[in-house]
């Protein structure tokens, strides 16, 4: 409860950190209900997104928006609260960071109702290794870092499920916590930590299950992860990379055609040839 509070707290601070330096950047624009024009006459879009690889793949999304008469404005932001407070309180017209689990985990703790318009791309989760470089060599006791927040610390237990490290109960799908292991041969020991210290933590531990993402802006490559999730399984489909939008805005064309644009073969190819396998286009 005191953590549910605390981010609530947070999450106010961020956002009006947020609303007041948007404040001033759209001085030229008129609003439009849910989004604005700008003096050109163009459509306005503001779009919160992490800056790896969110925020890359919609500047290369822009110029294909400016041909529809759409102007996007990207704004970067690093931590996972702001981006749907935003949304909520109206200085951002849709968000660019999350998959549907976080999404719905956000949502239930804040009362909030936001929505999903678009899947564009899934991050696939990877074991990067620390002071272990075999998963075969991991040591009794070892310390495995995790993803400190509820859905993606079960992804991680899932990863680890799947390559035999410890065992889940039957039912602990995608809510799986540290308390559906049942076994757990290799007694090992979890530091939960924020997604975006675990590759600064890798010196410290073990190996560490890390976001895609993450993974990216650390440095990493998907081809030195030592396991990684299926591009084709349940992960792929359920931890979707999402375009999230208040209800209200959920038929917004607009944002419906920066969905159509990020799901375009032109995005595809950039994803393709940029990432090396750590960002997978979806549809």
């Amino acid at each position: 409860m005191k953590k549910n509070v605390l981010n609530k707290i947070v999450a106010a601070a961020a956002t009006l950190a947020l609303t007041l330096s948007l404040a001033g950047c759209g001085s030229s624009s008129q609003a439009t209900g849910g989004s604005t024009v700008s003096a050109a006459g163009n459509t306005v879009i503001k779009v919160g997104a992490n800056i790896t690889p969110h925020s890359e793949i919609l500047e290369q999304a822009k110029p294909l928006l400016e041909a529809k008469g759409i102007t996007l404005e990207i704004v970067k932001i690093e931590d996972s609260v702001t981006p749907n407070t935003g949304v909520i309180e109206g200085s951002l017209d849709a968000n660019y960071f999350q998959h549907v689990p976080y999404l719905d985990q956000f949502n239930a703790e804040n009362g909030s109702d936001l929505v999903s318009i678009g899947a564009i791309h899934y991050e696939p989760f990877g074991i990067y290794a620390g002071k272990t470089t075999d998963l075969s060599q991991l040591p009794d006791g070892a310390v495995v870092a995790v993803p400190n927040n509820v859905t993606n610390e079960a992804r991680a237990l899932l990863l680890l499920a799947q390559e035999g490290l410890l065992t889940l109960k039957d039912d602990a799908g995608i809510t799986a916590t540290v308390e559906d292991i049942v076994e757990n041969p290799k007694n090992i020991q979890f530091k939960e930590l924020a997604p975006e210290q675990l590759v600064a933590a890798l010196p410290d531990v073990d190996v560490a299950v890390i976001n895609g993402n993450y993974a990216i802006e650390g440095g990493l490559h998907v081809s030195q992860a030592l396991a990684v999730e299926a591009n084709d399984g349940l992960a792929a489909v359920t931890y979707g990379n999402i375009i999230a939008a208040a209800p209200a805005n959920a038929d917004n064309a607009a944002l419906l055609a920066l969905v159509e644009v990020l799901q375009g073969e032109e995005i595809k190819k950039f994803i393709n040839d940029t990432y090396d396998g750590a960002v997978v286009p979806l549809n």
